[in-house]
């Protein structure tokens, strides 16, 4: 059940008082527990900011927030409709209030409320006139947040209403349990391996322990925006098969050491919201076991640890390729590609008579991700030179079924990027790939994920990042395919 307060017209004093503060005791177990989580001041997730424009969209109000309540501070995890809100005082709350109990609360118009009517969001410019939220529980009984719902009308909201907002706060517990099993799985490979190193070399003693991994653990299912990679163009491109279904694609581009960076492009198994789980845990532990240790091969053997000893991962896997980029002296990158059962990358080079030569970058003898225990997974590396290009992607592209019914297949791939002018650019590869998708008939059309990267030529201009019809979902046959972003 909901708890509703509400002062009727003419009533004094309210029909429900504001609760007690929370014991010494029970608020000091409380933080301890918003600490054991490591949340707090963590950079924007694209997780939580689907969870509060979920409940905007199903409550129809014009914000919603992700909240943890801090001892002297509402911190705000994720806002939609709340732009440049980062937190606010606890006292008065309206979080403040809505975290002390169980069960979700409701009020239905915050003027008439004792304790709501003079929070900021009401009695400022905003005017918030109804609020309602539902606590972040955690498995062992800690109440760490709100997820909540506001609107400038006073309005009611049904017990079923109530028990969709409990459920978004439970999305939201089960992506800081995903976030933290991934943390633990990281620490534990860094132990094993700093005690291997150890007992080889007998000198190698206190290496420095893991630090910031809330910073990779950013992102869910794919980042909304690539990175500026000195250099180098990105370009990227993602669309599930059906709007009503998540799909299990993923790829990521970020630092590690040195002026290297690393990328990322798989595929889980299966679709729906247990394989974005899986999903969601492979992005936080490649990104993590990349800080370790930046080698591709390395990385990919701490996926499948962390994949076999999930139990609620069940019998799912993934195929993944991992690459790392390490700028090369005379120009362009050394490109290490390490893969784990998935397609092979195509590298695409300028050849003496103005075409396009293109090669398959397969390294044998890597496995299936979260299969086998004793899996193998092997390398390759490779030059990225001015005017090349690498593409990376999902077997929806390959598995695409032509006018002919026929699929696409690696020949059929091979043909298209044969014919690419020279030289190759990632932003142009993109949009050509993604307009050969448009041609084809839009029949048993499997998730795709794309990404590409080149190095520009020095008469070309800057390299930079271009974002082609980056979408979460299929959109509808009269809708827009998606946008475009430049950054120079």
């Amino acid at each position: 059940m909901s708890e509703t307060r509400v002062m009727p017209e003419q009533a004094s004093p309210p029909a429900i008082a504001p609760q007690e503060p929370l014991a010494a005791s029970a608020e000091a177990a409380r933080m301890a527990a918003v600490r054991r989580y490591d949340i707090l001041d963590t950079p924007p997730d694209g997780a939580y900011d689907r969870v509060a424009a979920l409940a905007a969209r199903l409550f129809q109000v014009p914000v919603a927030t992700v909240t943890i309540v801090d001892e002297d501070r509402i911190w705000f995890k994720a806002t939609h409709g709340l732009e440049g809100v980062t937190e606010i005082g606890r006292d008065p709350g309206l979080c403040a209030s809505a975290v002390l109990t169980d069960d979700p609360t409701v009020i239905p118009d915050t003027l008439l409320d004792p304790v709501a009517c003079s929070n900021p969001l009401v009695a400022g410019p905003m005017g918030v006139r109804f609020y309602a939220a539902a606590p972040i529980i955690t498995a062992d009984g800690y109440r760490l947040g709100t997820v909540n719902v506001l609107d400038t009308r006073p309005r009611e909201i049904s017990e079923a209403d109530s028990a969709t907002l409990a459920d978004l706060a439970a999305v939201v517990r089960d992506q800081l349990e995903l976030r933290l099993s991934a943390l633990h799985v990281v620490r534990a490979e860094q132990e094993k391996r700093q005690a291997e190193e150890e007992a080889r070399q007998r000198a190698e003693r206190d290496k420095a322990a893991i630090a910031a991994f809330a910073s990779t653990l950013q992102r869910t299912l794919v980042p909304p925006t690539l990175p500026a990679v000195p250099g180098l163009e990105l370009a990227c491109h993602y669309k599930t098969a059906s709007p009503q279904e998540v799909g299990g694609d993923f790829y990521d581009v970020f630092p590690v050491d040195g002026g290297r960076w690393a990328f990322f492009l798989g595929d889980v198994c299966g679709k729906g919201a247990e394989a974005a789980s899986v999903t969601s845990l492979t992005r936080y532990t490649l990104r993590a076991a990349a800080l370790v240790d930046a080698d591709p091969t390395a990385a990919l053997k701490a996926l499948n640890t962390a994949l076999l000893l999930d139990a609620a991962v069940g019998t799912r896997f993934c195929t993944a390729i991992f690459g790392l980029l390490d700028p090369a002296p005379d120009g362009g990158f050394t490109v290490t590609l390490a893969t784990g059962g998935h397609p092979p990358a195509y590298h695409l080079s300028p050849t003496e008579d103005g075409g396009v030569r293109v090669e398959a970058v397969r390294a044998k003898g890597g496995m299936l991700v979260g299969a086998f225990a004793e899996a193998a997974f092997a390398s390759r590396t490779l030059h990225l030179a001015p005017g090349q290009g690498l593409l990376l992607y999902t077997d929806g592209l390959t598995e695409a079924r032509t006018t002919d019914g026929h699929m696409l297949a690696d020949t059929g791939l091979t043909d298209f990027l044969a014919r690419r002018p020279a030289p190759v650019g990632a932003g142009r590869l993109i949009d050509d790939t993604v307009a050969l998708l448009d041609t084809l008939p839009n029949t048993e059309r499997d998730d795709v994920a794309l990404l590409a990267l080149s190095v520009p030529t020095p008469d070309a201009a800057p390299a930079g990042i271009t974002t082609t019809a980056h979408s979460a979902a299929a959109p509808a046959a009269d809708a827009p395919v998606g946008q475009e972003n430049r950054r120079p």
